[in-house]
């Protein structure tokens, strides 16, 4: 079997239900999404890919996610893609075919799997108070790091491993590469840098910017009600006062959600100059 064979019968593998709320990922959007712009949305063909829903294995369960990775056997620079608070919908799996159209093998786990079926929440901030806030870091990162060891066991290459996030995933993308030290490079989209803490989410984004395990960079909207580009900056300014790197873009007219081609938050020209600059920063960083 190559490696192909092995991830498409991992795909017919059934998922343990005890304990996990969602069986399976999103299909199309969600009921929270704010909808009025898909005609904008970007759709990826899955030509010259190997592409789909599979089962990544972790020490509390299986978690359903999508992969795409470039045909035939690899081994391939892995990318983890980690979500917003809507889920692994049809964006998230979009941006996987992407990166696998530049080389990548990009997996994005459902990490919110054990918590809540996502697709039935019509609201943001019942998502925030019942889904979100009940997600462990601890958790989180452990099911990271099970999907960097399911890509290398199917095709992807351990020592080539980079990851980006949108908006939560991006304040997680800060998280992760203050974790894993065999990262090569980290790009987080939006993410929040402060946030509220709790005993399972203990520290910010900021709180461990001076301990980053490869170099981030972070793109960032001015006009993102939600995070300033001062609290950005004072970040950053933590990481390199640790010996960090750590490169800012803060695109002047850009609001929070800029890369979100499915909603109406999205600029097509930071989004495309974005893109541009992650793929760039993977490649200078040894994720070619």
């Amino acid at each position: 079997m190559d490696g192909a064979d092995d991830v498409r019968g991992l795909a017919a593998y059934p998922l343990a239900r005890r304990g996990f709320v969602a069986s399976g990922l999103i299909t199309g959007l969600t009921l929270a999404t704010a909808h009025g712009a898909e005609a904008q949305m970007i759709h990826t063909d899955t030509t010259g890919l190997d592409a789909g829903e599979s089962r990544i294995a972790t020490d509390a369960g299986e978690l359903p996610a999508y992969y795409a990775r470039p045909a035939g056997s690899g081994p391939f620079p892995i990318i983890l893609v980690i979500e917003e608070i809507f889920g692994v919908h049809e964006h998230i799996k979009d941006v996987c075919r992407r990166l696998a159209h530049q080389g990548y093998f990009a997996v994005a786990p459902e990490l919110y799997a054990r918590i809540a079926d996502l697709s039935k929440f019509t609201d943001v901030p019942t998502i925030i108070r019942e889904v979100i806030a009940k997600a462990p870091d601890d958790r989180v990162l452990a099911d990271l790091d099970a999907a960097a060891a399911w890509a290398a066991a199917h095709g992807g290459d351990p020592a080539r491993l980079g990851v980006t996030g949108f908006c939560r995933g991006g304040r997680d993308t800060w998280l992760y590469a203050a974790h894993n030290a065999a990262l090569k490079a980290a790009v987080a989209w939006y993410g929040p840098v402060l946030s509220a803490t709790s005993p399972i989410q203990p520290r910010t984004a900021t709180d461990v910017a001076a301990e980053l395990k490869c170099p981030l960079l972070g793109l960032y909207g001015a006009q993102d009600a939600s995070i300033k580009p001062a609290d950005v900056e004072a970040a950053a300014a933590r990481a390199k006062a640790g010996g960090k790197t750590v490169e800012l873009v803060i695109y002047p007219d850009a609001p929070h959600g800029f890369h979100a081609d499915y909603r109406p938050s999205y600029r097509k020209a930071d989004a495309e100059d974005g893109w541009a600059r992650m793929l760039a920063f993977f490649r200078s960083h040894g994720l070619g």
